[in-house]
């Protein structure tokens, strides 16, 4: 084998290629390193707040105000977030993939230097302010990485690769909690460092971007530059002969073709695209909703209880269980499929909520109680990044054909950090109502979703956009047709019926 190609699951992979998903996903580590770096010095920035209230006003902050302020700068990054994944598909569109990455990291550089520069100057509004600018990168960066990802993959990686936009995020939420140690830079002259070191990715990046190559799909179907298309494809590929995989796209294109532009609206409106923008937005829902903020929530009085010295370190065990089972979800996608594996992580996590509630209400009367809330914290984090972690960012790339995938991704991003947004503003108020009982609302909803899998939601596992696409359209014409082709066996419960029928 030539040097500088390596063998994954048959698949021969290019330093090119490898390279590309590399600096693609390192936009999730950015996106996963902003959303865990500002738990930890909550307590030393509030301080910093209240010392730069007395600088300017000669008096301590109201605690009010400071509340107030600390809850803007921990919800303003959603808000940031929802704005710019509704553009997705507009500036996937008119940049490219590739360029819009390249573009959306001067959010990053400019967002993280107002964080890391907010103390010298004295001016928490410059903190809010970085923060909400890092938000606008993450909602970009949250729909651009698994698009140009799954593009790119080739179609019986396409999953596993798919998984890589979660594992980075994870890993970044890892790093942030390491980093803001006591002991590392969480205390009160190094925190700013800490805020600031969001540009490292972002830097390292831009500088990468520049030797991949665009979205042979996206430079093929949107853009019709067909030779520039081809040269995509072989330096990805590492071969000189492309036509199959120039067919395939030539097919899509063609199919595209025929059918008018697709604006979000249309997404709604077309019994075409209606049930998969229906089961892309649920999908996204069930990670969200799934309760696992919740449960980051509880684990630190838990592992409290629960006689663990320092539960900082057993929320960081959290994180490290995060990483392993999203590398675990990474080697059984393609094998088990996503339709299956999602269902055992829903089916998983329900469980888990319903032990979670029963060892929190007998805690007072059964201490040994606790150590049956660890195991379920540890397995319902496990199962959530066996299926609903990793699954639904990738999931949704794959069920649209080229033309509607961009409209479709900023829907679903919008979905999902609209749902993200509304459970960091209601979540505190919600348990403080319903204590522990709060994880029967959650498994009730994952008991929901994982329902609603089981009857609409099709297989994808080493199929084409093509016969993905083929089977939501024939669907919308009043018949579902087994879309396995060379493939045996059915995908899902309607594919069943698809095929009696066709027989």
């Amino acid at each position: 084998m030539p040097a500088g190609f390596q063998q994954l699951g048959g698949e021969t992979l290019t330093g090119t290629f490898v390279l590309s998903v590399f600096t693609a996903v390192l936009g999730s580590l950015e996106f996963g390193y902003n959303i865990g770096v500002i738990n930890a010095p909550q307590k030393i920035i509030e301080q910093e707040y209240n010392a730069t209230w007395v600088h300017r006003y000669g008096e301590p902050i109201p605690a009010g105000t400071l509340t107030s302020l600390w809850s803007l700068s921990v919800a303003i990054f959603s808000i940031g977030g929802m704005l710019s994944s509704s553009c997705v598909g507009f500036v996937s569109e008119w940049l490219g993939r590739r360029k819009a990455m390249l573009i959306n990291n001067m959010f990053a550089f400019i967002g993280g230097s107002l964080m890391g520069l907010s103390k010298l100057c004295r001016s928490f509004e410059m903190m809010i302010l970085g923060r909400f600018i890092i938000g606008v990168y993450c909602g970009l960066a949250s729909g651009l990485t698994p698009m140009y990802v799954g593009e790119i993959a080739p179609t019986s990686l396409r999953g596993a690769l798919g998984t890589l936009h979660q594992l980075a995020i994870v890993t970044g939420i890892l790093i942030a909690q390491v980093l803001g140690l006591d002991s590392l830079l969480g205390v009160e002259d190094l925190w700013p460092i800490l805020l600031g070191l969001a540009i490292v990715p972002a830097v390292l990046q831009m500088a990468l971007l520049p030797f991949c190559p665009e979205s042979p799909r996206f430079l093929y179907i949107v853009r019709c530059q067909e030779h520039q298309a081809k040269r995509g494809l072989r330096r990805l590929t590492g071969r000189q002969d492309v036509s199959v995989m120039l067919a395939e796209m030539k097919e899509e294109k063609r199919k595209m073709d025929m059918e008018r532009k697709v604006s979000i609206l249309e997404l709604f409106r077309s019994p075409l695209y209606r049930q998969p923008i229906v089961i892309s937005i649920l999908l996204q829902l069930s990670q969200q909703l799934s309760g696992v903020n919740a449960i980051f929530y509880y684990s630190t009085s838990i592992f409290m209880k629960a006689g663990v010295q320092s539960p900082v370190y057993a929320t960081i065990g959290a994180g490290v269980v995060n990483c392993a089972f999203t590398v675990v979800s990474l080697f059984l996608i393609e094998r088990m499929g996503r339709r299956t594996l999602h269902m055992v992580g829903l089916g998983g996590m329900c469980l888990c909520a319903v032990v979670m509630t029963t060892a929190l209400a007998l805690l007072d009367n059964v201490p040994w109680m606790s150590y049956i809330s660890m195991l379920a914290i540890f397995g319902f984090v496990a199962f959530f990044e066996i299926g609903p972690g990793p699954i639904p960012w990738f999931f949704v790339a794959e069920l649209f054909s080229q033309g509607p995938r961009p409209a479709a991704m900023a829907v679903a991003g919008f979905s999902n950090w609209t749902a993200n947004f509304i459970i960091g503003m209601c979540f505190q108020y919600v348990a403080d109502l319903c204590g522990p009982y709060v994880f029967l609302i959650f498994a009730a909803l994952l008991l929901f979703f994982l329902i609603f899998t089981f009857f609409r939601v099709p297989e994808t596992r080493g199929k084409t956009f093509d016969q993905i696409a083929a089977t939501f359209h024939q669907d919308s014409v009043g018949g579902m047709m087994d879309m396995d082709m060379d493939l045996d066996k059915p995908s899902t419960e309607l594919d069943y019926l698809g095929e009696e029928s066709i027989n």
